[in-house]
């Protein structure tokens, strides 16, 4: 289990930077092709604990708190994603990172997602992870999302966090129904990595206005590089429909983790590194003729 004085992800060095008015709380490591991970709303890099340090063994990896999340302080009036994925290529620009394959999760996705329009050349693939956006627009999703970043359930969690991780059955009320499909299948460290950012967050308001705001359909078309689409079968946060959506208009391939909720990054971390590996791994150029 992680312990108070071990960095959140093992194996990667915290750094800070302060870019667009925003002191940036982030995490380096490994070497190899570039790779950046963008958690969802209301989370933290401490939420690739079980995926970061394995993906140093192959990539250079760039972790964030986003703006307002984490250790990381808001942004200044931000009524979009766009700034927030200003942010992001800002950090990975600074650490020599672009371009890079980017993985999404959830709100993450989104952020990916208008990163790969503003910057095409920054981003050379794009795996969408339980990625919100096209259903997040509907009303009944605009109150639930408003809801639960006002009610900040997780924040009031936070602090027993350790208590959570050390007893299989309180997972349940914390991550049951919503979150995961199966919440004794969360490692000790995968749950302090989810409750270890709210006790920090600063503003996760303007991340979830800017989300229900944000309709991507549109733009979808537009989007150059190579994508996959991740989605648990279980999601009750994401609708599985919003991925095939997602896998249509971007003619991509999708892949549904089994019997797997919304935190698929935590719940199914074995799924999610294959299917990182196989899809940002450089491949071979083909043999030239004759040779």
């Amino acid at each position: 289990m992680t312990g108070a004085t071990e960095p959140p992800l093992p194996g990667l060095e915290e750094r800070w930077t302060t870019v667009r008015g925003v002191r940036v709380r982030y995490f380096v490591g490994g070497g190899g092709p570039s790779l950046v991970l963008v958690h969802g709303l209301g989370g933290a890099a401490s939420n690739w604990v079980e995926l970061a340090p394995a993906l140093t063994r192959s990539h250079h990896v760039l972790a964030l708190d986003l703006p307002g999340h984490g250790g990381s302080s808001p942004l200044p009036a931000a009524t979009s994603l766009t700034p927030f994925a200003d942010v992001v290529a800002a950090v990975a620009e600074r650490e020599a990172l672009l371009p890079a394959a980017v993985v999404g999760h959830s709100l993450g996705g989104l952020v990916g997602l208008r990163l790969a329009l503003r910057r095409p050349d920054a981003v050379r693939a794009l795996l969408l992870a339980a990625s919100g956006g096209i259903s997040s627009g509907t009303r009944a999703r605009e109150v639930a999302v408003t809801t639960l970043v006002l009610a900040r359930p997780a924040r009031l969690v936070a602090p027993f966090r350790r208590l959570v991780a050390r007893l299989e059955w309180l997972r349940y009320p914390v991550f049951g129904f919503l979150e995961v499909s199966d919440p004794p299948a969360l490692s000790p460290d995968v749950v302090e990595g989810f409750l270890a950012g709210p006790a920090l967050h600063t503003d996760v308001l303007s991340a979830g206005r800017a989300l229900v705001a944000d309709d991507p359909r549109l733009d979808l078309g537009a989007v150059r590089c190579p994508c996959l689409v991740l989605a648990g079968a279980r999601d009750r946060m994401v609708p599985v429909e919003d991925a095939i959506e997602y896998a249509r208009r971007l003619r991509a391939p999708l892949r549904i983790v089994p019997d797997c909720g919304h935190l698929v990054i935590g719940e199914r971390p074995d799924a999610c590194l294959e299917a990182i590996e196989r899809f940002v791994s450089p491949r071979p150029a083909p043999p030239a003729p004759g040779a």
